[in-house]
């Protein structure tokens, strides 16, 4: 594997963070695959196209992340699971702690995509 899985992880997280942030995020569909999974609170969304239509049209205008922590580890399949907690701000309001995780599979062209990712805010 091409480098280390940490500074696979970072860059990984620092991309989809960036499109996220600057209002891109029709573009994170090109992430995904078909197989791709994400769980978004408490709703479950399969495919490329259906994780593109739910991201790009969460209900607000202006998001913020802040990266407190990210771990990444090795996963069979020279994938890597990379665990991330942080602060975000929408629409310029509260800070909301979030945790979000991504399970990142090789390319067989390349690279990696998002296999599974599952998305949570943190109450309380």
């Amino acid at each position: 594997m091409a480098g280390s899985i940490e500074d696979i992880g970072k860059a990984f997280v620092t991309h989809y963070y960036s499109l996220f942030d600057q209002n891109q995020r029709a573009q994170l569909a090109t992430l995904y695959q078909n197989e791709s999974m994400l769980t978004f609170e408490n709703d479950k969304i399969q495919g490329r196209e259906a994780i593109g239509t739910k991201l790009s049209g969460l209900p607000f205008q202006q998001v913020k992340h802040a990266i407190t922590s990210l771990d990444c580890q090795p996963t069979p399949g020279n994938g890597i699971l990379v665990f991330v907690c942080g602060k975000l701000t929408v629409d310029e309001g509260n800070i909301l702690m979030f945790s979000q995780v991504f399970n990142l599979m090789a390319s067989p062209s390349g690279g990696f995509f998002v296999l599974n990712d599952i998305f949570r805010l943190n109450y309380g």
